[in-house]
């Protein structure tokens, strides 16, 4: 691992609100991803799976968590099951964790080698009457089956053991995960540190003429100095008319004198995601009408920070940004009294130029667990991202913050980050 080494609370307050949702007699078993082959005997880059890393903080493949809060062997309520270390195998891929090493990371003092872990499963299990697995239950998930270690692992189980009860183990996951300890954020704030260190570079090396996959190298070139296992997401470095394009990640353009560059991208620290996006000019100097829209899109992100509350749905919040863009766009001429007047009621007139969600859930995955349609709690960490795009003037305009809601109000963690035009220029200048 790139990164410092964290706070072992952060995994051990996790696994206690797990165990607090439990039902009495239920053990709970969460599995690591696969190593995923890519051709000839070369794989993947490896990506753990993230809500055994929130229960455990191991970025290890061939590892599993295991709940047994009712177990009559104390020492067995808590399990880590790692890959046995193979000295030939480290001669190729690089040392496996000790199991030293492992208690202190996760802070569960039993650790079991996976192949000695089928006995002392089966016995586990012959004593609960509730099994929770783990499976990918996401709103933004692809459509369509993927048969992943968790889904095998689920099959698997049902046919060793079909009389006992399965539950969901991702239903708790889903409310658990979109609440954030204070320790969780600190290493948020890390990931955001790093971030904004990336964004100063940037201002100071942008120019027309400079291609968009070199200000990605410029971006990669800042994390990985800084710790960070590398990006949260694939960076978007788009120029020009690209910034309609929500998610364009080719970024093998030129930049041009005059045009305008989104910029959204943010660091993966120890797991934990930022999610920043900023649009500057190419030469340093927004132009007025340029300038008009910027603003716009600037009270739009400012007004929708306002709203964000504990309490608040976010499906509702979404509909007041809404009527707020209506009146923005008016004002600068996107739209007129008539066509909000004549609007089809399912596809509101100003999604023609903000035509994606405001804010969603942010943590150890980009698009975090958290629910959409019940009100947010204390603790949440989201974006804030309104938008603005133009088609007949080539123009996409985007800034994104992230805020933690808490009981005193919303803490803006990106407060430090240049984001009012003026500013922007002034250190583009300098």
């Amino acid at each position: 691992m790139k990164h410092l080494p964290l706070n072992p609370k952060i995994f051990i307050e996790n696994r206690k609100r797990f165990i607090k949702e439990m039902k009495p007699g239920s053990i709970a078993v969460f599995n690591s991803n696969d190593e995923v082959p890519t051709s000839a005997d070369a794989t993947y880059r490896f990506q753990q799976n993230t809500s055994l890393y929130w229960l455990c903080g191991i970025e290890q493949e061939d590892t599993m968590v295991i709940l047994f809060p009712d177990n009559v062997e104390e020492k067995y309520r808590e399990v880590l099951v790692l890959v046995r270390p193979d000295e030939l195998k480290e001669k190729w891929d690089g040392k496996r964790l000790k199991a030293s090493e492992a208690k202190e990371i996760s802070g569960i003092q039993t650790v079991v080698w996976l192949d000695a872990l089928d006995a002392l499963l089966q016995k586990w299990v012959h004593a609960a009457d509730n099994i929770y697995l783990n499976t990918n239950e996401h709103d933004r998930k692809a459509t369509g089956y993927f048969a992943t270690r968790d889904y095998r692992f689920v099959q698997e189980m049902k046919e060793r053991y079909p009389l006992h009860n399965y539950e969901r183990a991702a239903k708790i996951l889903l409310k658990l995960r979109a609440i954030k300890t204070k320790y969780e954020v600190e290493v948020i704030e890390k990931a955001i540190d790093i971030t904004d260190k990336t964004f100063s570079r940037l201002l100071g090396f942008i120019r027309p003429g400079v291609m968009e996959y070199e200000i990605e190298a410029e971006i990669m070139h800042e994390f990985l100095r800084n710790r960070a296992k590398g990006e949260a997401y694939s960076s978007i470095i788009a120029s020009g008319d690209r910034a309609r394009t929500l998610h364009y990640i080719f970024n093998n353009e030129e930049v041009k004198d005059g045009e305008l560059i989104l910029m959204d991208f943010g660091a993966n620290y120890a797991g934990y995601a930022a999610d920043l996006t900023r649009t500057v000019p190419a030469n340093g100097v927004f132009t007025k009408r340029q300038k008009q829209v910027y603003n716009a899109c600037l009270h739009l992100h400012k007004y929708a920070k306002s709203l964000l509350k504990p309490g608040v749905v976010l499906a509702d919040y979404h509909e007041k940004v809404g009527e707020e863009a209506t009146k923005v766009f008016i004002k600068i001429g996107l739209l007129t009294k008539a066509d909000v007047k004549n609007e089809d009621k399912g596809n509101r007139a100003y999604r023609k130029y903000l035509y994606h969600g405001i804010s969603h859930h942010l943590g150890l995955d980009v698009h975090d667990l958290g629910p959409f349609n019940e009100p947010l709690k204390e603790g949440a960490v989201l974006t804030v991202e309104p938008g603005i795009y133009i088609e007949q003037e080539q123009i996409g305009i985007r800034i994104e913050n992230n805020v933690w809601l808490t009981k005193r109000g919303n803490v803006d963690l990106m407060k430090n980050i240049p984001i009012e035009a003026e500013e922007i220029e002034k250190l583009m200048k300098r």
